[in-house]
């Protein structure tokens, strides 16, 4: 019986490496299978790897198949990948040899059928709609009256066109247009931004922010509309500060963004509608308002010149008036007389009874009275003063015990204060020697700089300083003309020349011996 592990059987078969082998089924593979569409549920995504590419697995009831997108498909994708969503993926399908397992690269990617996307729309919106983007409590009301309208919708279709000839007509106003991309790869991030990009105006800035927005499109399928379904679209729509009217497709075309927006119109002409009033009703309101305003002022006027007039016959006449202020005043005239001999009568009775009391001896008595009082103030005044006097000579006496025990107290304290002043001295002397040691430290260090500074040591290196008639200092020889005068010091002195030759005519005469020359100025030698 020949061994099974015998190595040296003879066999017809081909001999493989494993990586020819899996090279080999990784070409089959493709060439049979280079272009394919799969049905499936997106299983195991977790949203694109730092790399970009998104790996993940297509799946029906009886069978599962690994999937990847690479990063440039990915960018280029209508619809991004979400789990649990049933799509139509075309590619094709190769073998990754490193772990012997085949998988589908996916160049396109679509929802499998429009109940799949209303599916997808759905649990969207529910999503979205747990977080409070589509709470009515947070929608704004539109302006009555904008300045400035931005509107974010396609620059060629009929819709901006509509939009502009219906504001035109309705309630001329500044009119922005944002334009993007309503359709196809991009239009939803497009779309946002612009939201977005209007929001980021600034009041009172070079390009005036929208008081309304309105994010229009025309009539479409599930699938033209999708870019206005996309949860960055409705973000930015939630997110707008500037109230947003969404005007997208037709009156039974519903899209998320409809619920984020604070108004949905049927139409884009219905957005204009809702944006603006009608000029000419608000004219006409003006006027009516006017008239029934004018009407009101003259009814009022009417009312109250009739108020005044009867108000004028409730009050009563002047000589109705006065009447009983003239009687008060003619009683009071005629008892005038009478008033005046009661009262002469009355002042006489009572000059007759002051004057009864008015006699000779009660005038004595008063005097005798006040004369006793004066006396008796005067005693009670001496016997005060004797006391003054009596406390006045105690205290000179204790004044004078004081001042015996001055001398003593004196000469002590002179002691003290003298020997205080000569410490005083002291220190003062010690401050002034210290004082002027410093100084001369300082003058000495001052000194020394100025000596060093000073041009006399550059003299010393051999150097002279050259000065003209008018003993300035001269730098330059074409300063100097022939026959001119001049003086050179040296370190240890000064003496007189006479130039020969010079780039200057001549300018002065030379001096005089006896003539006195002024002392010299420290100049520059640079």
């Amino acid at each position: 019986m020949s061994n099974v592990f015998d190595t040296d059987s003879p066999t017809n078969l081909t001999e493989y490496s494993v990586s020819e082998l899996s090279g080999s089924i990784k070409r089959t593979v493709e060439t049979a299978f280079d272009q394919v569409r799969v049905r499936g549920e997106i299983s195991g995504y977790r949203g694109p790897h730092s790399s970009g590419h998104a790996y993940f697995s297509l799946k029906d009831d009886r069978a599962r198949i690994d999937a990847v997108i690479w990063k440039g498909t990915f960018s280029r994708l209508r619809f991004r990948p979400e789990e649990g969503m049933e799509v139509i993926a075309t590619g094709k399908v190769t073998t990754f040899p490193g772990s012997s397992k085949y998988q589908i690269v996916i160049e396109t990617l679509e929802p499998a059928g429009a109940g799949a996307l209303m599916a997808l729309i759905e649990e969207r919106k529910r999503k979205l709609g747990a977080e409070g983007l589509f709470d009515a409590a947070r929608k704004r009301r539109l302006p009555f009256m904008p300045r400035v309208i931005g509107v974010v919708t396609s620059p060629t279709g009929a819709v901006i066109r509509d939009i502009l000839h219906r504001i035109s007509d309705r309630f001329p106003v500044h009119v922005i247009v944002w334009p993007v991309k309503v359709q196809g790869d991009g239009s939803g991030e497009e779309v946002a931004n612009a939201i977005r990009g209007f929001n980021g105006f600034q009041p009172g800035g070079e390009m005036p922010r929208p008081d309304v927005l309105i994010v229009a499109r025309g009539g479409g399928s599930l699938e033209d509309l999708w870019s206005f379904n996309d949860e960055i679209v409705v973000r930015a729509a939630a997110e707008s500060e500037v109230p947003l009217i969404s005007a997208v497709g037709h009156e039974t075309d519903w899209t998320l963004i409809d619920y984020a927006a604070d108004m949905r119109a049927p139409t884009p002409t219905g957005a204009a509608e809702m944006a603006v009033p009608v000029k000419a009703e608000l004219d006409a309101q003006v006027s009516a308002l006017s008239a029934r305003l004018q009407g009101c002022v003259s009814r009022q006027m009417d009312h109250r010149r009739q108020s005044v007039r009867a108000l004028m016959r409730a009050l009563p006449s002047l000589d109705q008036l006065l009447a009983l202020p003239r009687r008060r005043f003619d009683e009071a005239a005629a008892g005038l007389g009478r008033g005046l001999e009661l009262n002469t009568i009355n002042k006489r009775r009572s000059f007759e009874r002051t004057a009864s009391h008015l006699r000779p001896d009660v005038l004595s008595n008063r005097i005798a009275e006040r004369r006793r009082m004066l006396a008796e103030r005067m005693t009670r005044a001496e016997r005060t003063v004797e006391r003054l006097i009596d406390r006045s000579r105690s205290r000179v006496g204790r004044a004078d015990a004081v001042f015996a025990s001055l001398p003593a107290r004196l000469k002590t304290q002179t002691a003290r204060m003298r020997d205080h002043l000569a410490n005083l001295s002291r220190h003062a002397d010690s401050a002034v020697r210290h004082q002027l040691t410093r100084a001369r430290g300082e003058l000495s260090a001052q000194d020394r700089v100025l000596q060093s500074l000073s041009y006399k040591n550059v003299l010393k290196r051999g150097y002279a300083v050259i000065r003209d008639d008018e003993n300035r200092p001269v730098s330059q020889a074409a300063a100097l003309s022939a026959g001119l005068g001049i003086s050179i010091e040296f370190a240890d002195g000064r003496i007189g020349a006479v130039t020969t030759e010079g780039g200057a005519p001549p300018r002065k005469r030379l001096p005089k011996p006896d003539e006195p020359t002024m002392p010299p100025k420290q100049g520059s030698l640079f």
